[in-house]
């Protein structure tokens, strides 16, 4: 891992005195040897000799950073953190200009939103297909060709005979290289942070930039809308993925792969690797866990704008209720990223996720804006969990599984978060809005108490020895 970090002080003060040659002492036949003689030790002009049993001065050395600071010491990680920042502001105005030049050039609406829903479903496909991408070859060049290879794609989309249909097909391919890219990396950042708490706090920053994307990203695209052609800011998105490929490919260095080509297809060795984790219980819950709720969590936000109608406060008001959650989700994993141990975050994952639902339920009695508001950015604010949550997922997923683990974690998120928006549209045909939502807290906060008695029960040393044997034996044989 590198280290930025400054070598320790010398810790004398006094420079090492040269080798001291003790007295001959003459050996006087049948008289016991003599005890050794330790030199006197030897001070250089001018200073002080040091009073035996007294720690010799320390200099004051340099406070070394802490918290997200440390993160940033590292070289490699800021230029991941750069090339993320500039690949997801240009997904999101990509989306955006995107959704408008469909509609521009069918004038469907259903063509048009289908163009958002092509964004989350192509994920479980790309997830679990080309998994074995993220350890089978090394992790930079996986980075920088999924960059160069969605800039391609964006690229054939700029083109006018481009029809609607390949630009549907082009959307689907970008986001099914998408959970391949966002895997790698997080696997990588393992090998960049190391496995402990930079690591959490660097996995930490990046969702931070992930949830104020969603704020800034869509404010951007619409400015740029104003004075750009919808192709014109797809443009801007071929310029950042170029700029993302570039800042990985000269900004970390050249690391092996994770696992050789074990002599199987890709396809093969992605579905072998989703068996594997996906049979490890203590794996499989804690995936679960990070599924879970945010499957239920997205209810008020797919359903913002019939609520907002149903509680008569005026359009403006849905980008208060579309972005409360966000919000509460930034400040609330800012202050445990920083303010919080690693082992008191460890402390909160299980009683945190367990809770971190229950603010919906307040929808139950329809709520106006400031209730709805507040209740949101608590919602928001219980998904500070995966902080500790994210430790524990590493130390549970042996090496050589890593990449195909975290591309089938990301594969997994997306795909239930766009399930879930689904289901919240389907069942908010049969009954009002306000009782969804609430029902969406109740149902996703038994789903979560189950998973964390899963999780409780599979925790390091209280499973029994048959499945500690058991899940040894499959990390020995899954390289």
């Amino acid at each position: 891992m590198p280290n930025d970090r400054s070598a320790p002080a010398d810790t004398s003060r006094t420079p090492t005195a040269p080798d001291a040659v003790a007295p001959a002492v003459p050996v006087v036949p049948g008289a016991p040897a003599p005890d050794a003689v330790t030199p006197a030790p030897v001070h250089p002009p001018g200073v002080a000799a040091v009073p035996e049993g007294v720690a010799p001065a320390v200099p004051d050395a340099p406070a070394a950073p802490r918290g997200y600071r440390a993160v940033f010491a590292v070289a490699e990680f800021r230029a991941v953190f750069a090339a993320h920042l500039f690949s997801l502001l240009g997904v999101v105005v990509s989306e955006l200009a995107l959704t408008v030049l469909v509609y521009d050039l069918t004038g469907s609406p259903l063509l048009s939103a289908l163009t958002f829903a092509l964004g989350l479903l192509p994920y479980l496909i790309g997830g679990t297909l080309f998994a074995g991408v993220a350890d089978r070859y090394p992790a930079r060049r996986v980075l920088v060709v999924c960059d160069l290879l969605c800039a391609a794609c964006v690229a054939v989309m700029l083109v006018p005979a481009t029809p609607v249909a390949g630009l549907l097909a082009l959307r689907c391919l970008v986001a099914a290289i998408a959970p391949v890219f966002t895997g790698t990396r997080m696997a990588a950042l393992t090998d960049i942070l190391g496995e402990g708490d930079l690591y959490v706090l660097g996995r930490s920053l990046l969702r931070i930039v992930s949830q104020s994307a969603m704020l800034i990203g869509f404010g951007a695209g619409g400015v740029l809308l104003t004075v750009l052609s919808p192709r014109g800011a797809i443009t801007v998105t071929a310029v950042t993925f170029l700029a993302s490929a570039a800042l990985l490919r000269f900004g970390t260095r050249a690391r092996p792969a994770r696992s050789g080509d074990g002599g199987g297809t890709l396809l093969k060795e992605s579905l072998a690797g989703a068996r594997l984790i996906l049979g490890d219980r203590r794996v499989r819950a804690l995936m679960l866990l990070f599924w879970v709720p945010p499957m239920f969590v997205v209810a008020p936000e797919a359903l913002a704008a019939p609520y907002a109608d149903a509680i008569g406060v005026p359009s403006a008001a849905l980008g208060l209720l579309l972005c409360s959650m966000a919000v509460g989700h930034i400040g609330a994993e800012l202050f445990v990223g920083s303010a919080l141990s690693p082992r008191n975050r460890s402390r909160i994952v299980l009683p945190v996720a367990a809770v971190g639902l229950l603010p919906l339920v307040v929808y139950a009695v329809r709520p106006g804006l400031p209730l709805a508001v507040a209740a949101l950015a608590l919602a928001g604010a219980g998904a500070a969990y995966v902080i500790g949550l994210d430790q524990w997922f590493v130390d549970a997923v042996p090496e050589e599984l890593r990449g195909r683990a975290m591309t089938l974690l990301t594969a997994g998120l997306m795909t239930v978060q766009g399930l879930g928006m689904a289901l919240a549209g389907l069942a908010a045909e049969f009954f009002p809005v306000h009782q969804v939502v609430a029902g969406s807290g109740i149902l996703g906060t038994v789903c979560t108490l189950l998973l964390v008695a899963e999780v409780r029960a599979t925790a390091p040393g209280r499973m029994s020895d048959t499945e500690g044997r058991d899940r040894a034996d499959r990390h020995v044989t899954s390289g």
